[in-house]
């Protein structure tokens, strides 16, 4: 559908509020599930089906559709994004189905990250974590995919605590404040900072997911190793920037 018809099809719906355009629409942006359900399995893994977070997000998309007020400044798809992450994240939280040894083992191996970086200087090998922590490497591995899906919460937390661009006054906005431009920097620095962290293969995961939007298995043909080495490349590496970036890692997602 192109800008015309989608323009039309909103303007129809406002007026007339009937469950046929409603469903036309849905099916419109049923795509957009899609992409967000996509990312947010970044966090979680393997631990939760692709097709269960598509099935939650399409609730978001629909809530979205109800709420939506086109008089703002704002692009559905950019409003729809934020109600569909949180309809899977809201549903993720209701299922609390992370283990407390997983959250233990996510704490562990961030403070193993921070320890032999202010102690080497320099980023941690997977083998340097696996000895710090008493583990073999491939325990390391094991428990690296396990902690994926502790990763969403910290985007939980990003999210809850309002430092996304859900604010519709900062998105209608055209001006920045003084406060938005040094944060803006600061991120920006951060970001930077965060990257050279990363080992050359782990940077260009980041770069082609989140710059360039590669799929994994793009990735994987691009850079000739296997998908799940690039979502284990991706994992590591978003570890690593959180010891920079923070709450600010939920920029990713």
């Amino acid at each position: 559908m192109n800008d015309a018809a989608r323009k039309r099809l909103w303007e129809d719906y406002a007026r007339l509020k009937t469950a046929d355009l409603r469903e036309k629409l849905i099916l419109e942006y049923a795509p957009l599930v899609k992409v967000v359900a996509g990312r947010l399995s970044m966090y979680l893994g393997y631990n939760v089906e692709y097709e269960d977070l598509v099935s939650y997000g399409i609730f978001g998309l629909i809530d979205a559709i109800d709420k939506f007020d086109r008089n703002k400044e704002v692009k559905f798809e950019t409003y729809a994004s934020l109600r569909i992450r949180g309809a899977i994240l809201d549903q993720i939280r209701k299922m609390d189905w992370i283990p407390r040894t997983v959250r233990q083992r996510q704490k562990q191996i961030d403070t193993a990250m921070k320890d032999l970086e202010q102690r080497n200087g320099r980023p941690a090998t997977d083998a340097e974590l696996a000895a710090y922590m008493g583990i073999s490497e491939d325990e390391f591995l094991d428990w690296q995919n396990q902690v994926k899906a502790d990763n969403i919460i910290s985007l939980n937390e990003y999210v809850e605590q309002g430092n996304d661009i859900s604010s519709e006054k900062s998105i209608s906005s055209g001006f920045d404040t003084p406060e938005s431009v040094i944060e803006k920097s600061e991120l920006k620095k951060m970001l930077e900072e965060s990257l050279e962290l990363l080992t050359d293969k782990e940077k260009k995961v980041i770069l082609l997911y989140y710059y360039e939007e590669l799929t994994l298995k793009e990735i994987s043909r691009v850079l000739e190793v296997s998908e799940s080495r690039i979502s284990q490349l991706h994992t590591k590496a978003l570890q690593k920037m959180k010891t920079k970036m923070g709450n600010y890692i939920g920029i990713l997602d």
